[in-house]
């Protein structure tokens, strides 16, 4: 069911003018990633746009933003400065096409794999990013024609104004919540330098020494149907097609583990194959109307959230309003203190921050704090599938490590003569060593039993550890017995043979994870 916005006027009012702070923010941040991925200001700008209302209105989580992301810009600049624009415009559309895919097929259910240490890894690692990114506002274009550090008077004045920004944004709300606090300080801030007339860079300046061009303006048009001008070929697909599929993870993952954080925060839950639908055809749009594409932002998202924009009407505005500076108000954009929106920025770094993180050293395993943190730098010193698929590797071997010690057995001479092991733990890929220690095959009596009761095999590598064992039994003359073990196992079974005691009345029915079965 499609709800624009929570009844009342009061929620409609909130998710317009949170739509209003997030569009503001949501120019530089959208002309910085694209001189990131090496294309003109507009393209990323009507990348934001495009993304921001598709998903807003298609998308599984209301009150997400997505635009032109960082994430995306670092994998595009390859692709661009090999092969051009053109090319980038037909990959994004396939990255849309491989997006709604995911949805259609219901992966976007994995996501639930991502385990807390990697998610609080994730928050951290883009909250250290975002900040770094804004650093890059400390820069100015030196006597040299290179960017420098601002110094002297500059400097101090950047300082004050994202001091009186956050101060604004943290204090207002304790007087009224009648206006979004981000967008106050905003207006604000922009009021005071042009009273005062103090030295403080705008937007148009930042868009114009990172273009070089003293012309540099965010006006444009409407966006309009652009074809990718590229060969339709082979060759072509084989170019575009790995920067789509990374294109493609990358996008998923910062958008789902952004809507987890959001679900966290708004205590709702949104929908995740919807999302990844959502997400594919607004990349899908952007590659055939010159857009660069992008994903859910966690920045904007928070905005918005901290604004009070919880519903879909929240990103439609945010979009809208983004299109209206584009197309009949971009001289009033161009005038705002980046100071304003660093300081925005700067509280949104302090909200995504869990600074319970250091509460946890030592009240929490070191394996989870070392995996949180791990992803973390990785997420800074890389980007954020490789931070998520390393830490997910590391936590599943740590739970690997962690559960193969628990594969034991007790054993016993029963009246027949017979020795009996009973296994206790799960046996898989990570345990089999210590299962194989257990059995002695060559002192053994001539019947053994192992008796699978309070064990179960996980996964082919036990299958494999079992018809081993057997084996070695075998080539001592010696009788196995399996009891306890599921259908499924005993099929598998090569080696065991007639070797396999069966009770129908006590085998589990549990399903072993094999391909075979798949």
């Amino acid at each position: 069911m499609f709800e624009l916005s929570c009844p009342g006027k009061v929620c409609i009012k909130n998710d317009v003018l949170s739509g209003l702070t997030v569009a503001l923010a949501l120019v530089p941040e959208a002309v910085a990633f694209a001189f990131v991925a090496g294309v003109d200001p507009l393209v990323g700008l009507y990348g934001a746009f495009m993304m921001g209302i598709i998903t807003a209105i298609f998308g599984g989580r209301p009150g997400m933003i997505s635009g032109a992301t960082g994430a995306m810009a670092v994998v595009m600049v390859s692709l661009v400065s090999l092969h051009g624009v053109e090319y980038l415009f037909a990959a994004i559309a396939l990255t849309g096409l491989i997006q709604m895919s995911a949805g259609v097929l219901r992966l976007g259910k994995f996501i639930q794999l991502v385990p807390f240490p990697v998610m609080l890894g994730f928050v951290n690692g883009l909250a250290i990013v975002i900040f770094l990114a804004q650093l890059q506002q400390f820069k100015t274009i030196g006597a040299n024609g290179e960017l420098e550090w601002m110094t002297g008077q500059p400097l101090y004045i950047m300082f004050a104004l994202i001091t009186l920004t956050m101060v604004i944004i943290h204090f207002l709300p304790k007087l009224t919540v009648a206006v979004p606090a981000s967008l106050a300080a905003i207006v604000i801030v922009t009021l005071l330098v042009l009273g005062l007339d103090l030295d403080s860079r705008s937007v148009v300046e930042v868009l114009r020494d990172m273009s070089g061009n003293a012309e540099a303006t965010i006006a444009g048009g409407f966006p309009t149907l652009h074809i990718p001008m590229v060969p339709l070929s082979w060759e072509t697909l084989m170019i575009i097609l790995p920067f789509s599929f990374i294109l493609a993870g990358v996008g998923l993952i910062e958008s789902l583990l952004t809507l987890n954080l959001i679900d966290e925060l708004t205590e709702t839950r949104g929908q995740n194959n919807r999302e990844c639908i959502g997400q594919g055809l607004g990349n899908t749009v952007n590659g055939f109307f010159g857009g660069m594409g992008g994903c859910a932002m966690i920045g904007q998202s928070m905005i918005n959230i901290n604004s009070g924009g919880k519903g879909r009407l929240s990103g439609i505005s945010a979009a809208l309003f983004l299109l209206a500076f584009i197309l009949f108000a971009s001289s009033l954009i161009e005038i705002i203190p980046v100071a304003a929106l660093v300081g925005v920025m700067f509280i949104v770094v302090l909200g995504t921050f869990e600074w319970a993180t250091f509460k946890m050293f030592g009240k929490v395993p070191v394996a989870d704090i070392f995996t949180s943190v791990l992803v973390a730098v990785v997420t800074v010193m890389t980007d954020l599938a490789i931070a998520v698929i390393v830490g997910v590797i590391v936590s599943a071997l740590v739970f690997a490590w962690e559960h193969a010690k628990h594969m034991n057995a007790k054993s016993f001479i029963n009246e027949e003569g017979t020795k009996v092991y009973e296994l206790s733990g799960p046996l898989f890929f990570g345990s089999v060593r210590a299962f194989s220690e257990i059995f002695d095959p060559k002192n053994d009596p001539e019947d053994v039993v192992i008796d699978f009761y309070d064990s179960k095999v996980a996964d082919h590598s036990g299958i494999e550890a079992v018809d081993s064992l057997a084996e070695r039994y075998k080539r001592h003359g010696k009788t196995l017995h399996l009891k306890h073990l599921s259908k499924e196992c005993k099929e598998l079974l090569e080696t065991a043979g007639g070797l396999v005691e069966v009770n129908v009345m006590e085998d589990p029915n549990y399903h072993v994870a094999d391909d075979k079965f798949g």
